[in-house]
């Protein structure tokens, strides 16, 4: 066990430690934005949340103070600065992640934003204005298309955060929230909005399969709706419908373009 772990649990549960605790919390939040420590990591097809990582982040609000910081004549007011160590990423201006937050080398980043907590792998691109929330897990070789609302998972500690897994595509204004699971290589098209309680619905069998907070690797998402009967009457509500799956391919590229081709995805 981490020696920080014992004294970061004991100050969640009791603000009265804080101060005691202050040095640790200081060195896990250093230590997520160097990529030495997750707030969750996979073994196999599983994920672990280490709640206390989660908690290191929420204390860490509470001990940083308000300073004024500038970039050129850009005057900001907050407690946590942007990251400074950028070796080996691409920022384009007013892109900006947050100290705490991970950005493996090779991840371009556009005008948007990246969280404290967040994990980006290499290779990803979080296009125009998207966004990754706290604690938000971005696998290699994603992309986050332009508008992109990925959500921050903080409380509850042991909640799951939101995870994109390796070669996703998140297409444009699609927001995933509330710790959904899209799993490799999956290709979400334009607007589709995914939270815990959403139906993922499989429509590409004889019958449908309906699913919550999880897309099957390589499965081809698309928005739709359906209806349901009210006091006042029926109303069509959100879904998600998986209309197939991405070819299994050693060319991913060739692999994304037949699938938003073959079923038409807009992205």
């Amino acid at each position: 066990m981490d020696d920080r772990r014992a004294l970061i649990e004991a100050a969640a549960a009791d603000r009265s430690r804080l101060p005691a605790a202050a040095e640790a919390i200081r060195s896990v939040i250093a230590d997520l934005d160097a990529g030495r420590l997750r707030v969750a990591t996979q073994e196999g097809d599983t994920w672990t949340v280490h709640a206390w990582v989660k908690q290191a982040i929420l204390l860490y609000f509470a001990i940083a103070e308000l300073t004024v910081m500038e970039a050129g004549d850009l005057r900001y007011h907050d407690k946590i600065p942007p990251k400074t160590d950028l070796a080996g990423i691409r920022v384009v201006p007013p892109g900006t992640a947050r100290y705490g937050s991970h950005l493996e080398p090779g991840v371009i980043l556009m005008p948007g934003f990246v969280n404290i907590g967040a994990w980006v792998g290499a290779g990803t691109m979080v296009d125009t204005w998207a966004t990754v929330g706290s604690c938000a897990q971005i696998g290699r070789g994603v992309h986050l298309a332009g508008g992109v609302g990925i959500g921050g998972v903080l409380e509850p500690p042991g909640a799951r955060p939101v995870i994109i897994e390796d070669g996703a595509f998140i297409g444009s204004r699609c927001v995933v929230v509330e710790g959904v699971r899209v799993g490799r290589e999956a290709v979400l098209g334009a607007g589709v909005v995914l939270t815990a309680t959403t139906p993922i619905i499989d429509v590409s069998g004889p019958e449908e399969r309906v699913i919550k907070g999880e897309v099957p690797a390589r499965a081809v998402v698309i928005p739709g709706s359906r209806p349901r009967r009210f006091p006042a009457g029926e109303y069509h509500l959100p879904c998600a419908l998986i209309v197939g799956t991405r070819t299994e391919s050693t060319d991913s590229k060739t692999s994304l373009e037949d699938a938003l081709r073959q079923f038409s995805v807009a992205v």
